[in-house]
């Protein structure tokens, strides 16, 4: 099969879609032939997308936050477009903070995205695609839910809380046909790598990537043996191979896009 025919004919759904590697994940489906439901609630950046592939791209503003408002959109697509074959978990947000300063709205903002988000959008979906005997389901997680990092206790935890969801979600559907696996990115090229770069007080960013790129023993920090930080395409491309039927006998699986950062602990 042709590279730009593979998810010829199948529905797509993206979270947060505006931007960064959801952006990439969406782009990446419509060159593969899919098409896609880019949903976000930066409405802006949606619009952005869809005026660079008018055809195959239809944009929804969702807030992943609202259980309703999920299973209305999930609902609305099935009727009006078509039955979900895949459906992507990417919305995420970032508090960071040392836990002693941790607030506890912060702490409650990075769990409804995180990880209720992806309970609400993952649960929408499996139910349709149970009933259809087929469906993939991913979730971008991070390679934070697999080894502990200062200042980013409440993202590392809704992470994890993220993957284990996943994991859990996949092996009851399993018998019915439909996969569940989840993508952990490292450092990545995004607005919210170089929002964290920011609060460092980081104005250089060529030399913030050096730092992240040699670890920093001070915050135990291994750095990446790749020796790069990666773009929002490798991880598209690891979330494609995941929903592809490449993957057909993959399921629970927990894909690391770090360049080894982790040292896969």
């Amino acid at each position: 099969m042709s590279p730009d025919t593979e998810f010829r004919g199948r529905l797509a759904l993206v979270t947060g879609a505006a931007r960064g590697i959801g952006a990439a994940v969406a782009r990446a489906f419509v060159a593969r032939g899919a098409h896609v439901i880019a949903t976000d609630r930066d409405a802006q950046g949606l619009d952005r997308l869809a005026a660079d592939h008018p055809d195959r791209l239809t944009v929804r503003p969702l807030d992943v936050t609202d259980p309703e408002a999920v299973e209305a959109l999930v609902a609305d697509v099935e009727r009006t477009v078509g039955p979900l074959d895949v459906a992507v978990n990417v919305a995420g947000i970032l508090h960071s903070s040392p836990v002693s300063a941790l607030r506890d709205e912060d702490w409650a903002a990075t769990f409804a995205v995180n990880t209720n988000g992806v309970l609400h959008v993952s649960r929408a979906a499996a139910r349709r695609m149970v009933e259809r005997g087929t469906g993939s389901i991913v979730t971008v997680a991070s390679n934070a839910a697999g080894i502990p990092r200062t200042g980013m206790a409440a993202y590392a935890a809704s992470k994890a809380a993220a993957v284990m969801f996943t994991k859990c979600l996949g092996l009851e559907v399993a018998a019915r046909g439909v996969r569940c696996n989840t993508v952990s990115p490292g450092s990545t090229d995004t607005d919210m790598q170089r929002a964290l770069w920011a609060e460092a007080g980081s104005t250089d960013r060529d030399a913030a990537a050096r730092r992240v790129i040699e670890g920093d023993l001070a915050t135990h920090r291994t750095g990446i043996p790749l020796g790069r930080i990666a773009a929002p395409e490798d991880v598209a491309e690891a979330v494609l191979f995941l929903a592809s039927d490449r993957a057909r006998h993959i399921t629970l699986h927990d894909l690391y896009v770090d360049g080894g950062a982790t040292l896969r602990a």
